[in-house]
């Protein structure tokens, strides 16, 4: 009798269940663009009457499943008509949606339901976005839209000034951050130096920045994540577009394989500044150059194939006794499968190196190096319920290291060839994430990442006492290199050093009410690779070197907690953020380093830990002929190394010092001004407390040699740094929307010629004898014209 009770109450329990189940239906397919047929990113697919709602992935593709029923469905897109329509959910439905770029100015496109009032409701923060019509408005140094320009507007993102290379989040170093271009690792985000950076505006399609909350899919870096992808190209119709600038020019053709099934895309950018040098006597060169490139085909509903590739060079000359080219190279292939309505996947195999080359004919050698990779992915995201999403897959690189080799470049050269051991890794990981909607108010973003990295064998490693390849010297209270008692030999296959981490992440929000919600996070993040660099921004020059025996991986715990609100029907939007994040095992340097073309690295750092924490305010106008935005960021960046013995003194004696990337205000606005349909005038406004440097203190002479004697790490700073740009953008004919169509960018860089400061030396004055500062700045008043074209 009991059982039959049991098996009724078990029968009863879950008919209902398996009833309720039978009921709900899923709803997917993609979303594309009209024209081009090109998928569109993070589309807006909302029920009102439901109040639920979700977004197309990377690759345009949406699912929701929910009860059977009638629904009203709404299609919102930034820059495109809404589209309403009734859908009768009676059985699983597969629906494709294409939008039409809306042509009219904004102010007269009607939203009824707008991504944003989504984004209170989702727990992740701490991420920008930003299109790529919103890049090129922003006025740049020489005319030239830059991708790394334009972050560093947003709060939290700065760089360490003009000419200076990567950018800095929340107080990380420059080679903390995660760049991907399609999914592959780009090392080197910058062009000549700093003036430009590697991605052209024109090939971009989404840029993501992910300053925290970052999901468990993204891994390898402690600071943030810079994702962007590039466009697929048109599957309709040939187009081309371009631009002609004072110092550069790009052109990007696309166009169908076979129509509304395969297309390409093929993008190159050059500067020719160095072809007018010789008319002024100047034998120096420098330049770049760079090709976009990308196949796309659709194999049939179910499976889609990519191709994906980017090559950059930069050269750089000195009357042809120097020349120095760098420079990245990528390639990608994806196969996106779909399982069923409500399984995708993504499978990708990507290829990435960055080459630095020097060759000094004056001297008479050669010199490479450079670090490349072979990375696998699996990616999978589960449409579980229209409450629940799960997203998991795998990750394995593997990392070939070049610390540099050097060779003569004549016959007649002196110097003997020599190669620095080259260096082996594999990096490994799993992972899941969740999106959970718990409540109507509560949802919730859970994920965990298991991360392995192995530090492979070697030609040879030194072996030290005590396993300390630095040590201290308590008579000159100085660190100095440790002398290797012998050397170890290993196979390639051998595993010299094994780490293993979990890496949690969470991230909570709260919605207030149909305006407003509040935000928390926490994840924890390793990186087991670091460049070695002593300056403030990164050189093409520095290397980069693996996690092993004498260096420990950087593990970030961050957490952070903001308050989000839209106003007016998101004609205003406010986000305020907090945040607080610790590092351990910073590498920091002992004084006197030597990081170039150092074969025993370990001999010269030491393991410390960082720490940065701030406010971060980002007000923006979305709508109307005014759009724009200010931020305002409030931080403290820091580092400190602390005796590894009490006989030992650290670094800085122990003490916490400013990081070179700390910068207690920034403050940017960012404004486009609609004058009518012809004219449209841009403007952005920076802010910065001065970089944190070392000065001398004081001299003293030995041996009639004037040495300097230096204050506590980066005691002092440079002046503060700030500057004023404009723009205006001028369209002939703008209600032409087919053939020929033209753009002038009149633009000036730096408008009240503030000379900033990028550095301060000090010297000796040849006349008075006496000691004297001077500044080093790069820019003063910067005008210039492009023109912009797209047929």
């Amino acid at each position: 009798m009991k059982k039959k009770t049991a098996t009724f109450l078990l029968f009863s329990l879950f008919v209902p269940l398996f009833i309720i189940a039978q009921e709900k239906f899923t709803l997917s397919g993609t979303i594309s663009d009209q024209s081009s047929n090109e998928t569109l990113i993070g589309v807006n697919i909302l029920f009102p009457d439901a109040q639920t709602g979700t977004i197309t992935n990377e690759y345009g593709f949406y699912s929701i499943t929910l009860p059977e029923g009638q629904y009203k469905i709404v299609i919102s897109y930034l820059g495109y008509k809404n589209i309403v329509e009734t859908i009768d959910l009676r059985s699983d439905l597969t629906k494709n949606f294409l939008l039409e770029e809306a042509t009219e100015s904004l102010d007269e496109v009607v939203i009824t339901e707008n991504i944003e009032k989504l984004d209170i409701r989702k727990p992740q923060m701490s991420v920008n976005a930003l299109s790529a019509g919103t890049i090129k408005q922003i006025p740049v140094v020489l005319g030239e839209s830059d991708v790394i320009k334009a972050i560093t507007l947003l709060p939290g993102v700065t760089t360490a000034g003009e000419g200076a290379s990567g950018f800095n989040v929340r107080g990380g170093a420059a080679d903390q951050n995660l760049i991907l271009l399609d999914e592959a690792i780009i090392y080197n985000s910058s062009h000549l130096f700093g003036f430009f950076s590697v991605f052209n505006p024109d090939a971009i399609k989404d840029l993501r920045l992910y300053k925290g909350g970052i999901p468990s899919r993204y891994g390898g870096r402690v600071s943030s994540v810079l994702d962007i992808y590039q466009k697929e190209g048109n599957s309709n119709e040939f187009h081309a577009n371009g631009g002609i600038g004072a110092v550069s020019s790009r052109l990007l053709v696309e166009g169908p394989i076979k129509k509304q099934k395969g297309s390409f895309l093929l993008g190159g950018r050059a500067s020719y500044a160095h072809l007018f040098l010789p008319l002024f006597d100047i034998d120096n060169i420098a330049y770049f150059y760079d090709l976009n490139t990308k196949i796309s085909y659709r194999l049939n509903p179910n499976n889609n194939i990519y191709l994906s590739g980017y090559f950059g060079r930069d050269v750089f000359s000195l009357n042809e006794s120097f020349e120095n080219t760098y420079g990245n190279s990528v390639l990608n292939f994806r196969w996106n499968h779909l399982f069923s309505d409500q399984l995708f996947s993504n499978l990708s195999l990507i290829y990435s190196d960055y080459y630095y080359g020097l060759n000094l004919d004056f001297v008479g050698f050669k010199w490479n190096s450079g670090i490349r990779n072979f990375n696998l992915k699996y990616d999978l995201k589960h449409y579980l319920t229209d409450k629940v999403k799960l997203q998991y897959g795998l990750n394995s690189i593997y990392h070939k290291f070049n610390p540099g080799e050097i060779e003569p470049s004549t016959s007649t050269s002196g110097i003997n060839p020599d190669k620095l051991i080259d260096k082996y890794a594999m990096e490994n990981a799993l992972y899941f994430d969740v999106e959970h909607q718990l409540s109507n108010k509560l949802t919730a973003s859970y994920g965990l990442r298991y991360s392995n990295f192995l530090r492979l064998g070697q030609d040879e490693l030194n072996r030290y006492e005590n396993n300390q390849a630095v040590v201290f010297n308590e008579n000159l209270q100085i660190y100095e290199k440790a002398e290797p008692i012998g050397v170890d030999n290993f196979d390639r296959s051998d595993v010299i050093k094994s780490f293993n981490n979990l890496e949690p992440r969470l991230a909570l929000a709260y919605q207030l009410n149909g305006e407003s919600s509040v935000k928390a996070s926490y994840n924890r993040m390793v990186q087991y690779l670091h460049l070695l660099s002593n300056t403030s921004s990164p050189t093409p020059l520095d290397v980069w070197t693996p996690s092993g025996k004498y260096v420990d991986p950087q593990i970030l715990d961050q957490y952070a907690v903001g308050y989000f609100r839209n106003f007016k029907n998101n004609t205003y939007s406010l986000e305020v953020e907090s945040f607080y994040k610790t590092i351990d095992n910073r590498i920091d340097y002992i004084d006197g380093a030597n990081l170039i073309a150092n074969d025993a690295i370990e001999q010269v750092i030491l393991n410390g830990r960082a720490r940065a924490y701030g406010l971060e305010v980002l007000f923006r106008k979305n709508e109307g002929r005014f759009k724009g935005w200010l931020s305002y960021t409030l931080s403290k960046s820091e580092q400190q190394t602390k005796g590894r013995t009490p006989e030992e003194t650290g670094i800085n004696n122990g003490n916490w010092y400013n990081t070179p990337f700390d910068k207690t205000h920034d403050v940017s606005f960012t404004g486009s001004y609609e004058l009518n349909k012809k004219w449209t005038i841009n403007s952005n406004f920076i802010f910065q407390t001065g970089q944190p440097v070392t000065y001398p203190n004081g001299q003293y002479e030995y041996n009639g040699i004037r040495i300097p004697s230096y204050t506590n790490r980066n005691e002092f700073r440079l002046p503060s740094y700030h500057r004023l740009d404009i723009s205006a953008n001028y369209t002939p004919k703008p209600e032409k929307t087919k053939g020929f169509r033209g753009e002038w960018v009149f633009s000036i860089y730096n408008i009240y010629g503030r000379k900033n400061a990028a550095s301060i030396n000090f010297r000796q004055n040849r006349d008075t004898g006496s000691n004297e500062a001077v500044r080093l700045a790069i820019f003063g008043i910067v005008p210039s014209v492009s023109y912009n074209f797209k047929f």
